[in-house]
């Protein structure tokens, strides 16, 4: 759902306040937007309350990154209203696309190795730079990787390790 849909309380319109800073922060150029999705009919059928969607779109297509848009969904415990006051939902999870005018082309969620896949990859850089966005996100809302009983992370709430066995259950 819109982030801007989502923005109830002060302490979640600051929660997405600090996503956009922390995106623009890796992704300098990057012009965020928090209402990604139409409002029509066929759109709000489709909607996800436990769902924050922000996007970010470069000045044009980017070849680091492989897109000229990124679409930021963070999956929530339980959807904003339900929240408690003064509390900020749990993240249970990420999705990051990088999107052009045709089609995705690639996507990065935070299960099993936090690795990218698709058509057109972007490059090692950026991968890490998402990767560590993903870290601060989950830091963000207060909730690191581990803390999801979730045995496809390492300590520090990140992706496993290269030669890591451990795959998703």
């Amino acid at each position: 759902m819109n982030a801007a849909d989502q923005a109830r309380s002060l302490e979640l319109a600051q929660a997405i306040a600090s996503v956009v800073t922390l995106v623009r922060g890796h992704f300098p150029a990057a012009r965020a937007n928090l209402t990604p999705w139409r409002d029509d009919p066929l759109t709000r059928a489709f909607n996800e309350r436990e769902s924050l969607d922000l996007s970010f779109h470069f000045p044009g297509w980017s070849p680091r990154t492989q897109c000229r848009s990124l679409l930021l969904q963070l999956r929530l415990e339980r959807a904003p209203e339900a929240a408690v006051a003064r509390s900020r939902p749990r993240l249970l999870g990420v999705l990051i696309r990088g999107l052009t005018y045709e089609s995705e082309r690639w996507r990065l969620a935070t299960l099993g190795e936090w690795q990218p896949s698709g058509s057109h990859l972007p490059s090692p850089e950026v991968v890490q730079t998402l990767q560590l966005l993903c870290r601060e996100l989950f830091d963000l809302f207060g909730a690191g990787a581990q803390s999801l009983g979730s045995s496809d992370s390492d300590a520090d709430g990140g992706p496993p390790e290269a030669g890591d066995d451990r795959r998703a259950a």
